[in-house]
């Protein structure tokens, strides 16, 4: 299986186990309260979007990655498209960036 499905396979679960928060807003939310542990962008946001995201990202000191698409993002937890998710678990986190960026971990 590629890394790229695994990584969605990894974010599947961690929806189903309440530890991600997708939205604009509940994702905003989430990092500057410091609970999320990582920050996932959608590859087609907007670069509004992703300035945006990426700015609160390194204020709040949450890690970043760029992954997907808005409709691959959203299909795989099973809603609307999404730009963002925000993933508030530490072992998931560690789990999707070993996934993302395996030469980086």
């Amino acid at each position: 299986m590629p890394l790229k499905n695994k990584f969605f396979s990894m974010l599947s679960l961690c929806q189903r186990a309440g530890r991600l928060v997708s939205g604009e807003l509940p994702c905003e939310n989430a990092v500057k309260s410091g609970k999320a542990k990582l920050l996932i962008i959608a590859e087609d946001a907007s670069a509004n979007t992703k300035k945006k995201f990426e700015n609160a990202a390194f204020a709040h000191k949450t890690e970043c990655i760029v992954m997907g698409n808005k409709i691959e993002l959203g299909q795989t937890i099973g809603k609307d498209m999404r730009s963002s998710g925000a993933i508030t678990d530490e072992g998931f986190a560690q789990q999707l960036k070993k996934l993302a960026c395996p030469d980086k971990v």
